[in-house]
């Protein structure tokens, strides 16, 4: 895939949406895109995180003590959560589809937080939105 063709499948990715070419480009090169394939697991509940994922193309499956509590998708983020805060892994992750994947490190990852504003302001609306939902879940 070209470059250019790179960062416009990136641009497809809802968390990347408003990020400018140029930080398209800082986002590319902070991650590495790997393929698993379907039944692979990504993350493991309770586990210490190393690494956020950025699901580009497929499905994964979300369980928390053994129920499954979501299907993500394309433009999803997961992982990102240990990386924050350095606790143990909430969930377990699991390739639902062959996926193709953008791995972001710990230290790779907070530096495309620090280069990358509209990243920064995107998860955290992301993470406002689980919060609310989880509260409205909780509280009714």
């Amino acid at each position: 895939m070209s470059k250019k063709a790179y960062l416009e499948h990136l641009r497809n990715v809802p968390l990347f949406q408003s990020c400018s070419n140029k930080d398209l480009e800082k986002i590319a090169k902070a991650g590495d895109e790997v393929r698993m394939p379907a039944g692979t697991l990504i993350v493991d509940q309770g586990q210490t995180g190393r690494e956020a994922f950025v699901i580009l193309n497929g499905t994964v499956t979300v369980k928390r003590n053994g129920k499954k509590v979501a299907s993500l998708g394309t433009g999803t983020v997961v992982g990102e959560l240990s990386l924050l805060d350095h606790g143990p892994r909430t969930a377990t992750v699991v390739c639902e589809t062959d996926c193709d994947l953008l791995l972001l490190s710990q230290r790779n990852f907070m530096g495309v937080l620090d280069d990358v504003p509209t990243l920064s302001h995107k998860l955290l609306a992301t993470l406002a939105g689980r919060i609310r939902e989880l509260d409205r879940r909780y509280y009714g």
